[in-house]
């Protein structure tokens, strides 16, 4: 039995409004991970900037609150409820979302913190939820639900194993799962993929961002990632401002060649981003940048490089899909990223998220030793079944 079982004190879930408030709901991860070796605590300031309603343009077209479950006057867990006015615009089906899902090992914790996110939800039309969304799809995706035993890499989410079952105790069940896929950047190219390379040398020109072009440069990727990533399950769209914003953060961490733009016959027809895992430089920073966290990150990102790397995002054109040509792509533009990062250090890769149906993208990642080394689960629920 846990300590919070043990807990006699009453279980409060209070709604978070105001700084003061968000700064506690930012924190309280810190209290239920404490007694984990692989947890890293975030930057404080890029969780707040992430939450900031002012500063996050999810919030141009979202809405959502925020709640934290007290024993007494113990932080014990949080959630957060979002309502994406573009996902019910696409999909037209009354879904909602819940996220930033993290409490003790008490069911009663976690159904107190879910229903009432539902109740919410509920109460403006919603008729079926999923989640963890931190905030949105296009943020951070899913419950981990296997790979406990190694640090989540930058951008991604981590959990404890005892939250799936809760979660599913309150009637949630797989909607998807998503693989991150560990592989070694200086992996030998398969025969196959020579030949494919080869077939389309004459037509296929692989480059890297033209920092002197970035808004365009920008433009073009959320162009490119719109367009490839339509059909997918759960898919909205960046917006301009979100996919600029993300150019900003970018243009800081990255080096040009870590942005990888693949033209067919002059046409940009696929894209990667991979970047250096930033936990590995805050891992001791205790989410706090001042006064000397700054300088520390810096010297680690420019200087002595994370040894390890991650892929957020890429995309090949619908046009360019399941043919040879979109295979050849999508390897070349992984190859061209997987070697800027190895130069630098890097000397394992993440590649994440990648769908468990994308058959296609999946097979291309083994071909070239990626292994599956974390799973992370959307999970979703009709709310009719029970108010």
């Amino acid at each position: 039995m846990t300590s919070a079982i043990k807990d006699s004190a009453a279980l409060r879930i209070v709604p978070v409004n105001g700084k003061a408030d968000l700064d506690q709901f930012i924190r309280v991860t810190a209290l239920i991970f404490k007694d984990d070796p692989h947890w890293i605590q975030p930057l404080l300031l890029e969780r707040r900037m992430h939450l900031s309603t002012k500063h996050n343009p999810f919030f141009q077209h979202a809405k959502w609150q925020a709640w934290i479950a007290w024993r007494g006057e113990r932080p014990v867990g949080r959630i957060s409820a979002q309502i994406d006015t573009m996902h019910l615009e696409l999909h037209g089906d009354a879904t909602g979302f819940f996220g930033m899902l993290d409490a003790e090992d008490n069911a009663e914790t976690f159904a107190a913190l879910i229903s009432t996110a539902e109740q919410w939800l509920h109460e403006q039309g919603i008729r079926q939820v999923r989640g963890p969304f931190n905030l949105s799809i296009n943020e951070e995706m899913g419950l981990l639900v296997e790979g406990f035993t190694t640090p989540p890499v930058f951008m991604m989410s981590h959990a404890l194993p005892y939250y799936r079952q809760h979660i599913e105790q309150c009637g949630y069940h797989k909607a998807v799962d998503a693989l991150a896929y560990l592989i070694a950047p200086n992996f030998e190219a398969p025969l196959v993929m020579q030949k494919l390379v080869a077939a389309s040398a004459d037509r296929v020109r692989v480059r890297h961002l033209d920092r002197t072009r970035f808004n365009e440069e920008i433009s073009l990727l959320r162009d490119i990632f719109n367009d490839a990533w339509a059909e997918n399950w759960g898919f909205v769209p960046f917006t301009e401002t979100e996919f600029q914003e993300l150019g900003k953060n970018l243009k800081f961490l990255l080096d040009d060649e870590y942005i990888q733009i693949a033209e067919v016959d002059g046409e940009a027809a696929a894209f990667i981003i991979g970047m250096p895992n930033i936990n590995e430089a805050i891992r001791d920073l205790d989410g706090k940048l001042f006064p000397f966290g700054w300088l520390k990150l810096l010297w680690r990102l420019k200087v002595s490089r994370p040894g390890s790397g991650r892929v957020p995002l890429m995309g090949v054109r619908q046009k360019f899909q399941r043919t040879r040509l979109g295979t050849g792509l999508a390897f070349l533009i992984i190859d061209a990223v997987r070697n800027e990062l190895h130069k630098r250090g890097a000397h394992k890769l993440e590649l994440s998220w990648i769908l468990e149906g994308n058959a296609g993208m999946r097979s291309i990642i083994e071909s070239i030793g990626g292994k599956v080394y974390k799973r992370y689960r959307v999970y979703e629920r009709q709310l009719d079944e029970l108010h």
